[in-house]
């Protein structure tokens, strides 16, 4: 099963001061999103195989489009989430499916690499609906500027037969971050934490 797609939104946040201090390299997060038919909304599916092979398309789709954005090598990417938004007449257990089972693998490839897991998040939500995209390192779970998010919001979606799938990839941590832990060049991406 292809994805049927209403609508690609793409968009970059670029930070270049903070607090009256100057970011350099300014720090980027780009975010793609995709307005998808909710094949299952309506009614119970008790397999919700169409609804995974929807997730593995849209990661390599998604994260390609991010890094895209970014104007970057793939393996210059820093850090990558995922989230999705079903509207009313689907449920949580949709989100799941897209972003669970097979998403994560395209995903890692547009970005190389990736041992670490893909931060996530789900809801329920109509026209406009928000939803943060949490944010960690691809390769080291334990890389703490990086632990970071942003919002993703459609302002017209999902309708109550659609789902919105985000995805965001980074060329950076956080702003000026201070707060210690593992440090970039100290990675060894090895296991998915340090």
């Amino acid at each position: 099963m292809s994805a049927q797609i209403r609508k690609l939104i793409v968009q970059i946040d670029e930070t270049r001061i903070e607090l009256g201090q100057t970011v350099n390299p300014p720090v980027r997060k780009a975010l793609a999103m995709a307005v998808i038919a909710n094949p299952c909304a309506g009614r119970y599916v008790e397999n919700l195989d169409e609804l995974i092979a929807v997730g593995e398309e849209l990661g390599g789709l998604l994260g390609r489009k991010c890094v895209q954005a970014l104007g970057i090598a793939p393996g210059q990417a820093h850090s990558y989430g995922k989230a999705a938004i079903v509207g009313e007449a689907g449920e949580l257990e949709h989100a799941a499916a897209i972003l669970h089972p097979k998403l994560g693998a395209p995903l890692r490839q547009a970005v190389e690499k990736g041992a670490a897991l893909v931060p996530s998040s789900k809801k329920r939500g109509g026209l406009g609906t928000a939803i943060d995209v949490p944010l960690g390192h691809k390769d080291a779970a334990y890389v703490r500027s990086h632990f970071d998010a942003m919002e993703a919001r459609v302002s017209d979606a999902p309708r109550a037969d659609e789902i919105v799938v985000a995805v965001v990839v980074t060329d950076g941590g956080r702003p000026l971050p201070r707060v210690g832990g593992l440090q970039v060049q100290e990675i060894k991406g090895e296991d998915g934490l340090r």
